[in-house]
């Protein structure tokens, strides 16, 4: 890594020919586990990221919105008192913080295959998770999100995919094939919603984002996508909800949203015009999803 003054600098390569560069003041923690690589540095701007296999997970500065994001949404969609949730991946403990927030919630179970980096985050990222780990509605299972999901016979309001894109040099690429989606939807409730994080959102990379709408709608009757610009990523971030009883660009899910959030107590980013926003995506991503 270069040095700029007294900073070293974090660079990932996020497509070919584009990289994005980080100054890190400090380094907590680095290693290799039996999966991928990990580190917690620490950014002046953003200030603690976590970085998976050389790229940005999710910074101290906006991993709120990405998660509000995330999550928030599936549980408007799933008529807003879930009870029951099923997080995939996760191991930073944002999402099951998101899902604890919520009321109605009784049981929330997160499957991350890696328990090194779940560890490390718990010991270096404890604002990420904020206590969700030692809540006793909270149940933390350390294995293979798609063999849980094909052996499990129980039924979930909502159902969060935090797990990497497929891209296809990449393990996770079986965990988007149309048998998962059909195992995942086997395992919703009659009115659960399933939320993922969809790729990349910009007018410039949205290709594998609008190829997963795609692919889902092969499986699920109603998929809605939408964006978020995340600011540690440098660019819009897309996200899918797969849910069938409530028109997510209707001013009845905007309002259900604020009732939503309000009852959440703690939220940042996600309430009624963040909802608005979120699903009103731009004409690019609205042509990309109907020419396909």
């Amino acid at each position: 890594m270069p040095k700029t003054e007294n900073f070293q600098w974090y660079v990932e390569q996020v497509a070919p020919g584009e990289i994005h560069g980080h100054t890190i003041a400090q380094q907590l923690v680095s290693g290799r586990s039996q999966f991928q690589t990990y580190a917690v540095v620490v950014s002046p701007l953003f200030g603690k990221m976590l970085v998976l296999d050389g790229d940005t997970q999710s910074s101290a500065l906006d991993e709120h919105i990405y998660h509000e994001a995330l999550v928030h949404p599936a549980c408007v969609a799933a008529g807003g008192v879930p009870e029951r949730a099923l997080i995939l991946g996760g191991g930073e403990g944002a999402t099951l913080r998101e899902l604890l927030r919520v009321p109605s919630m009784r049981k929330v179970t997160m499957v991350d295959i890696d328990g090194e980096v779940v560890e490390a985050c718990k010991r270096h990222l404890p604002e990420w998770s904020a206590g969700a780990f030692e809540d006793a509605r909270a149940e933390i299972v350390i294995g293979d999100a798609k063999e849980y999901v094909f052996g499990s016979r129980e039924q979930f309001d909502v159902i969060v995919s935090d797990l990497t894109e497929p891209l296809d040099d990449s393990p996770s690429a079986e965990l988007h094939s149309p048998q998962m989606y059909a195992a995942i939807r086997a395992r919703l409730s009659r009115r659960g919603a399933y939320a993922l994080q969809a790729s990349m959102a910009g007018p410039h990379n949205f290709a594998l984002h609008a190829r997963m709408v795609a692919n889902l709608k092969d499986v699920f009757n109603a998929v809605s996508p939408y964006a978020a610009y995340v600011p540690a990523f440098d660019t819009a971030w897309g996200f899918a909800l797969c849910a069938g009883t409530l028109d997510m660009r209707s001013e009845a899910a905007a309002q259900a949203a604020q009732t939503h959030a309000t009852a959440c107590e703690g939220l940042r980013f996600y309430d009624a015009e963040s909802h608005r926003g979120l699903f009103n995506v731009p004409r690019y991503l609205r042509e990309a999803y109907e020419s396909r």
